[in-house]
């Protein structure tokens, strides 16, 4: 007859199932985590090759980030976004969604609140504005005089185009864009060195009070613990793409956002 388990013997299993557990799982969530990360990189590094695709055909011009003209069309009054200028180039309308969001892809200035990835706010043209003159811009900047050319890009490998976004169904909400204009300036007054708001929770549910023009954050939103260990890609004016945490992003210098 076998002996049957004593209630010792039980409770040891248990408990060694248990610290396998406490072990494994943290590393499972690490995985999954790593997995969400290289797919976010290489779906939004697809956006940066359009970006080179788009320019090719215009004349080395970045593709706007919004139009604003000086005289609006009547029958179309709304500004002009740029997912729908870059869709031709990718033919998909998962990859301006970020991995692992509700996101939607921003079909029109109507539906500009929704979708979780962002370009910047620096590729943006404005021809009504006068608080957007390049090297001096300000707080709110949604786009200068003309189209930027890639020639302006004296670093490439250094200029932040694309990253993760807040967003939300109507609101507040800006998430076809992050604007590098409305964070914090550069200490040792360096206009380049400057940044966007850059968190890694919902900065824009978190402060009702303020505009959307004041905010159009970057959320790094993988990760993300609101201690800024939250990460997000960052594709790069030359074509690369690399994940950076919310604490590093906030360095200034680490990487460029206002190059215009």
């Amino acid at each position: 007859m076998k002996k049957a388990f004593t209630l010792i013997e039980l409770l040891v299993v248990i408990a060694i199932i248990a610290i396998l557990a406490a072990i494994l799982f943290p590393v499972f969530a690490q995985a999954k985590l790593a997995a969400k990360k290289a797919r976010a990189l290489a779906q939004m590094k697809q956006l940066g090759t359009a970006v080179y695709m788009y320019a090719s055909d215009y004349d080395d011009y970045f593709v706007p980030s919004s139009i604003r003209p000086a005289v609006p069309d009547p029958a179309n009054p709304n500004p002009e976004i740029w997912p729908p200028k870059v869709y031709p180039y990718v033919k998909n309308q998962e990859i301006f969604v970020a991995v692992d969001t509700d996101g939607k892809f921003a079909t029109d200035w109507t539906a500009r609140h929704n979708q979780s990835i962002g370009y910047t706010d620096a590729a943006g043209v404005d021809q009504t504005s006068t608080q957007c003159v390049p090297g001096a811009a300000l707080p709110g900047c949604e786009g200068f005089a003309s189209a930027a050319n890639f020639s302006v890009a004296e670093e490439p490998a250094s200029i932040g185009l694309f990253s993760t976004t807040a967003h939300g169904v109507g609101g507040k909400w800006r998430g076809y864009v992050f604007n590098p204009y409305n964070g914090p300036a550069d200490p040792g007054g360096d206009y380049k060195k400057g940044l966007p708001i850059i968190a890694d929770y919902d900065y824009v549910a978190a402060n009702p009070a303020l505009s959307p023009g004041e905010m159009k954050p970057i959320f790094a939103r993988y990760g993300a613990d609101a201690k800024g260990n939250g990460m997000t890609p960052v594709i790069f004016a030359d074509g690369h793409a690399k994940a950076y945490s919310a604490k590093a992003m906030n360095s200034f210098g680490k990487i460029i956002w206002r190059f215009r």
